[in-house]
């Protein structure tokens, strides 16, 4: 009877009390109604009060000039930072004189081999057809630069991820230790890698290099720890039943154990190399990515597609070698095919491959075609900056009913753009804050909410609080518009095997695409402002939605697409009522995976006049302005780890459970 008298009351509530969301606006109301007449008692202005503010531009200003003046004389420098710079130099060189001496025949022996080793027979042809490409479209001296460029930074970006990942797993301390710094690592825009290095290092390869592995470094860390601490436990304690030391279980068991993800990151290294390698070519690293980035400058769309298409090929063909390695790798360690023969074999693939690359190198220099020939070239820059022109005549403006592209633009910047970046900005402070918090702790812990709220109150500390809100409008925007499209398009794949195997090649050539390349076509067709940036960024997020999409749907329990279908579900009524409540985790992992990458090139969009806080960073870079370019990216890492807490839910059982 206690027990009926003690939930009676409870069973009379009105359905929307009884919900724990309710309780959680309730509290936030009540502390709202408190701390709010507080704060306009002591900050009448709606922006962030300038007493909250820190001023950073004295101190940055200062480490800077200590930078500069000393960089020449202090032991630091000459007898550190100098033997680095150096050794960078010196190792990319090498590199790059390998290349050129192996000859373009010898380089893509060589590439299209490893590919037939890894793969198999189509993929080497596909190699063998890149690296072809390349030298056709006359960028074969540029694509060995980047490759070059490329070995030594990845070679870097291991090295570290490996140590720090090896740390990781196998110290819980070190783990937790390291794990928020990883996860700003992640964050912070490719951009403002950048100002640090050339400060130390100035213009040119070492800072290029050692911007590049910083910035791949932390997939490598995070999934080596994440296969070393994934390792079977019921193999670990067997192998140290046999009396084995802490090392050799490291090397015995752990690391072949944790083979997947160390190949999985080895991928995902390369891939965030290239993309940093290129967006290096601002501070004067040399390769396709200069080619780009000149290009863009005077908006050739020719020569830039020229430079981008290479960039292209080598992301796939880096991405499915590497790929392809890590899913064989991981069938032998399933036990998969013969054993001794297989070995054998591989012996003499090796064997074989060593040999043929060798023997086409020395006839390549034997004959004197060690360079690509000039009556080879394919000059694609003239017709493909006529079609642009045409395009730019045709459909920039002036098109009957629909309007042009410019129009487009000009109508999304006014209607879209505009209102949501002015409503921001006109918003109180704290009910910004309010709002975050309410997001944030709607759908995690008071631990998201509290992390998601001293992320946006750190913005109005560091004073840049209106071009923050600017870059969350242009944020919003591009991720609304990626959301529409890219959940359309995923449940349209999902229930058509044709449509998906029709979209799969588009969407791994943009999956693999460096960020910096998407600026070109929109700057051809919509010009330079706020909604060319937005467009290259859904672009650039459209692909990962679309797949997290289609393979949330896909992966939907087939016992309960079947009894709905058996109760008579229209197939409107399954997506609706079956499918997309049950693939809601996947849902929400597509739109939390396409903010983090609509924000990435939202930044970089300050290059084609996205303003806000991309425009701080590419000023502070451009002018050597230190404290801007800083703040402006540490504001990009709280913005981004606010968004990345109010879009990700936290599981609850896991955290009990934890």
């Amino acid at each position: 009877m206690a027990t009926i008298t003690a939930t009676a009351p409870r069973s009379g509530l009105p359905g929307f009390l009884k919900h724990p969301a309710t309780g959680k606006l309730l509290l936030l109301a009540v502390a709202a109604a408190v701390l709010v007449p507080l704060a306009n008692a002591r900050w009448a202005s709606g922006s962030w009060p300038h007493a909250l503010t820190v001023d950073l531009t004295e101190p940055l200003g200062k480490a800077s000039d200590w930078v500069i003046d000393n960089r020449d004389s202090h032991p630091l420098f000459l007898y550190f930072f100098g033997y680095v710079s150096n050794a960078v130099v010196l190792s990319v060189r090498a590199v790059y004189l390998v290349l050129l001496a192996a000859g373009w025949a010898g380089v893509t022996a060589a590439a299209a081999l490893v590919a037939w080793r890894v793969a198999g027979v189509r993929l080497a042809l596909g190699t063998g057809a890149a690296f072809l490409a390349c030298g056709l479209l006359g960028m074969w001296i540029p694509t060995m630069q980047t490759l070059a460029l490329m070995v030594v930074a990845v070679l870097v970006s291991v090295v570290l991820g490996v140590l720090l990942g090896l740390a990781a797993g196998l110290s819980d301390r070190t783990y937790r230790a390291l794990r928020p710094v990883l996860d700003t690592m992640q964050v912070f825009p490719a951009y403002a890698y950048l100002l640090p290095v050339v400060l130390v290092f100035g213009m040119g390869v070492p800072a290029a290099v050692l911007a590049t592995a910083v910035y791949a470094a932390p997939p490598m860390a995070r999934l080596t720890a994440l296969g070393l601490r994934g390792a079977d436990a019921g193999v670990m304690e067997a192998v140290e039943s046999l009396g084995t030391t802490a090392r050799q279980r490291l090397l015995t068991a752990r690391i072949p154990l944790a083979r997947k993800e160390l190949l999985l990151g080895l991928n995902q290294t390369i891939m965030m190399a290239l993309s940093m390698a290129v967006i290096a070519s601002v501070i004067g690293a040399a390769g396709l990515g200069d080619r780009v980035y000149q290009a863009l400058a005077s908006v050739d769309v020719g020569a830039a597609l020229a430079a981008g298409i290479p960039i292209v090929l080598l992301a796939v063909v880096l991405d499915r070698v590497t790929g392809a390695a890590g899913s064989a790798t991981s069938a032998a360690s399933a036990g998969d095919g013969p054993g001794e023969p297989k070995s054998r074999w591989t012996g003499w693939a090796y064997a074989a491959v060593v040999a043929v690359a060798v023997a086409v190198a020395v006839a390549g220099r034997l004959t004197d075609r060690l360079d690509w020939p000039e009556a080879w070239l394919v000059n694609i820059a003239e017709p493909v900056n006529r079609a642009v022109d045409w395009m730019t005549d045709h459909l920039y403006s002036g098109v009957p009913y629909v309007g042009g592209t410019a129009d487009w633009a000009g109508h999304f910047t006014t209607w879209v753009l505009d209102p949501m970046r002015d409503g921001l900005q006109w918003l109180p402070w704290w009910s910004v804050l309010l709002i975050v918090a309410a997001l944030a702790w709607l759908i995690g812990t008071w631990r998201t909410a509290l992390t998601a709220v001293l992320a946006m109150a750190a913005i109005g500390v560091l004073g840049v609080w209106g071009p923050s809100l600017d870059t969350l409008s242009q944020v919003l925007a591009a991720v609304a518009v990626t959301l529409v499209l890219g959940f359309a398009t995923g449940i349209a794949a999902a229930r058509s095997e044709r449509c998906e195997r029709v979209l799969r090649p588009f969407l791994d050539v943009f999956q693999t695409m460096p960020q910096f390349v998407y600026l070109i076509p929109v700057v051809a067709l919509f010009g330079v402002g706020r909604a060319p940036a937005v467009a290259a960024a859904v672009v650039y997020a459209l692909p990962a939605v679309v797949r997290i999409t289609t393979q949330g749907l896909r992966q939907v329990d087939p016992a309960a697409m079947e009894s709905s279908r058996s109760m008579g579900a229209t197939g409107w009524q399954q997506l609706r009522q079956v499918q997309l409540p049950l693939a809601r985790p996947a849902l929400l992992l597509a739109l939390n995976q396409g903010v983090v990458l609509v924000l990435a090139v939202v930044i970089i969009g300050g290059l084609v006049g996205g303003g806000a806080l991309g425009y701080d960073v590419v000023f502070g870079l451009a002018q050597g302005d230190l404290a801007t370019g800083l703040v402006a990216g540490a504001a990009i890492v709280c913005l981004g780890l606010m968004l990345d807490r109010v879009t990700q839910p936290t599981d609850r059982r896991t955290k009990k459970g934890a």
